[in-house]
């Protein structure tokens, strides 16, 4: 593989605006991230993000009601480790005339970026800047400035400091950040190398302290002629949350920065040895995965406090909520490559079990758990509950990843406690959330007023997902709580309780339409009206942003894979049945979610479909960079990242566990050479590779 194929350069990306360059570029090591902001201007949309800092306040409801989620999470910009300021003699600052490149190389997590900026007299000089993160999940970022003199002549001083970003416009824009009051910042400078900055948030309490440190002092001056340069080191600490304890950095700034780059290209080469995915034949595509699954390490938390944002660490999108995304769309590639970060992101739900315990109460179930649909510290902070917390299925989302990381680990440590305990808690949820109905004269399990992975169909009764993991969530709990007596008898599980799960698992109700002859979204859907597509302008899309939400729910039209989501994940139906239902709900999607494409392209290879399969996977891997979207300047679609590891290797790759075993099938689509897969197994790292079928 050449080197080209893990190098991402400003050639392959959609634009130059500089909050969607701040994202394409950002680094991330799951503790923290910083955006790759121009470093002579600060910027609104820049900074570093912190993983599980939040500041909170209170909803303001116009007419409230009981139950209502009650404070805002949203994550906090810190200030911009990278920016730094450059005088001339006179003490006037140089401001950037141009950029020149960026370049991220994905096989040592070095970033380099170089500026041309100008003095008020027109004199110039170059920029450049290496940046790179403590890997893995470290507290450190190593910062190298290079600035050389193009046509300037004479003294330069260069000065480091920290300060929160300028605010942000107001945006109407609901997957964008709201605006909070700024948190407390106290300066400190102990010596002349080293300026401390202690943040704490005015509601939620938390702490954070940056430090940086600087090995010829935070202002730095030298004699420049043209063609001279000079390099000057700093190394930024990013604490754990709540520790003010200043690190004592014993270790010489300049050597510092060295053996951060050097423990860095150790961590992402041994990330790639058993992570690659390969695609021969196409090097944009292959350079794309290789970009996705890069940001997709970068942005998962590895310390069981913490999970993956919706913008992971690439920016404040969605305030930096944790959502069901990580369970269906990030998991599955870090449980088959990395089990250990899988396995903390697990232990992140058992943490918040307590909030989810709560919250059900709250919600009039008096057994199990429900996890929060938008969250970071556990609570709901979700402000619309129609698409909020009405999206039950997440406790199913939960059980379905424990389930696979089972299956694919068999961690039996990790399943006797954590993961039966999760299990558990969602299964009787589901008991005592579901009613018993009659239908045709037969006993139905059902459940009514929900909200399933589509959220332009809200509050319905028996959306077929997730009835469907309903039942699979009830039916596996049951399986391994017989399997594992000893540790399902501390959380009190008993042989009439496993039955319990058992019957009404086999009693869930499945809609189904008798005419189409396929399963239906819900009770109710194949009796709307379908959305008039023909006469719905190109630039009302994402409808979201342009229609009413009554105007939206009253109609047949998803924003994402709904019901075959369930088809994907189950794999249960047959070959004709399957088609059905994939060209009746593709003709009313709109795939105005990022995580919508990624399952039509996986069900598009499965049956057959090469040619579709292969344009909804281009969208897929390529959906940042490109800017498919249009919103990538607020962070990077981290579900989607997942998802096109899920199209290349569940879809094109057929990659799945049947009871207990490895499956692979080859879809591969014409286009491509070959691809190579490396995934672990039961402890076992294998390399998959595939080739096109050949036709006689």
């Amino acid at each position: 593989m050449t080197e080209k194929n893990y190098r991402l350069t400003l050639d392959a990306i959609g634009n130059r605006d500089p909050a969607y360059l701040e994202t394409i570029f950002s680094l991330g090591n799951g503790h923290f991230g910083i955006r790759a902001g121009d470093v002579l201007t600060p910027s609104a949309t820049a900074g570093t993000i912190i993983n599980g800092l939040y500041e909170t306040a209170p909803i303001q409801y116009g007419e409230a009601a009981y139950g209502y989620a009650a404070n805002h999470q949203t994550t906090v910009a810190l200030p911009d480790l990278r920016v730094i300021t450059i005088q001339n003699a006179a003490g006037e600052a140089f401001v950037t005339n141009a950029l020149g490149e960026k370049t991220l190389d994905l096989r040592s997590g070095q970033l380099q970026e170089s500026w041309l900026a100008t003095d008020p007299n027109g004199a110039t000089i170059q920029v450049q800047l290496t940046s790179v993160l403590q890997q893995p999940a470290g507290n450190l970022a190593a910062l190298t400035y290079t600035v050389t003199a193009v046509t300037y002549t004479g003294k330069l001083t260069l000065a480091k400091t920290l300060k929160m970003p300028p605010q942000a416009a107001v945006s109407g824009d609901p997957r964008q950040a709201r605006h909070l009051a700024p948190p407390a910042v106290h300066l400190a400078q102990p010596d002349a190398q080293t300026l401390v900055a202690t943040i704490r948030t005015r509601q939620s309490r938390q702490v954070q302290q940056l430090q940086l440190a600087a090995a010829q002092g935070l202002t730095f001056a030298a004699d420049l002629v043209p063609g001279a340069g000079i390099t000057y080191p700093v190394v930024a600490v990013v604490n754990a949350l709540n520790d003010e304890s200043r690190l004592g950095l014993n270790v010489p700034v300049a050597s510092l920065t060295k053996s951060v780059a050097t423990a860095a290209k150790r961590y992402w080469q041994g990330f790639w040895a058993h992570s690659d995915a390969s695609i021969q034949g196409d090097f944009r595509l292959d350079l794309a995965i290789h970009y996705n699954l890069f940001q997709l390490a970068s942005a998962a938390g590895q310390d069981g406090k913490t999970n993956i944002a919706a913008k992971g660490l690439s920016g404040t999108g969605y305030e930096g909520h944790y959502f069901w995304d990580t369970e269906m769309y990030m998991l599955p590639f870090l449980t088959y490559t990395n089990p250990q970060i899988a396995k903390r992101l697990l232990e992140y739900r058992a943490r918040i079990l307590p909030q989810a315990q709560s919250r059900a109460r709250l919600l009039g179930v008096d057994s199990g758990a429900l996890f929060a649909w938008r969250t970071i510290n556990g609570e709901e902070a979700s402000a619309y509950f129609p698409a909020g917390t009405a999206q039950y299925h997440i406790d199913g989302d939960v059980a379905f990843a424990v389930d696979r990381y089972w299956q694919v680990t068999g961690d039996q440590a990790f399943m006797r406690s954590t993961g039966l305990q999760l299990l558990i808690a969602t299964a009787r949820f589901w008991a005592a959330f579901g009613s018993w109905s009659e239908r045709a004269h037969q006993q139905t399990f059902e459940f009514f007023a929900v909200t399933g992975p589509d959220e332009y169909t809200a509050l319905v009764n028996n959306n077929y997902y997730t009835n469907r993991i309903a039942k699979f969530n009830l039916a596996t709990a049951a399986q391994l709580a017989a399997e594992f007596p000893t540790a399902a008898a501390q959380w009190q599980v008993t042989a009439t309780e496993i039955a319990d799960w058992r019957h009404k698992a086999a009693a869930v109700f499945l809609p189904y339409s008798d005419d189409l002859q396929i399963n239906e979204q819900d009770d109710s859907a194949f009796h709307k009206p379908v959305w008039p597509f023909a006469q719905t302008p190109k630039d009302h899309y994402p409808l979201l942003l342009h229609y009413h939400p009554l105007t939206i729910y009253r109609y047949q039209v998803n924003k994402q894979a709904d019901t075959l989501l369930a088809d994907y994940l189950f794999d249960d139906l047959d070959a004709a049945q399957l088609q059905r239902e994939y060209a009746y709900y593709e003709s009313i999607t709109t795939h105005d979610s990022s995580l919508s494409r990624s399952i039509f392209s996986a069900l598009a290879a499965r049956l057959g479909q090469q040619e579709k399969a292969y344009r909804y996977f281009m969208d897929t891997a390529a959906m940042d960079l490109v800017d498919l979207q249009q919103n990538a300047a607020d962070g990077l679609h981290i579900a989607n990242l997942g998802g096109s590891w899920l199209s290349l290797a569940t879809g094109f790759g057929g990659l799945a566990i049947k009871s207990g075993v490895l499956s692979v099938t080859n879809h591969l689509p014409r286009q491509w050479q070959s691809l190579t897969l490396r995934v672990q197994i039961q402890g076992r790292l294998l390399q998959i590779t595939y080739r096109p079928k050949k036709h006689r």
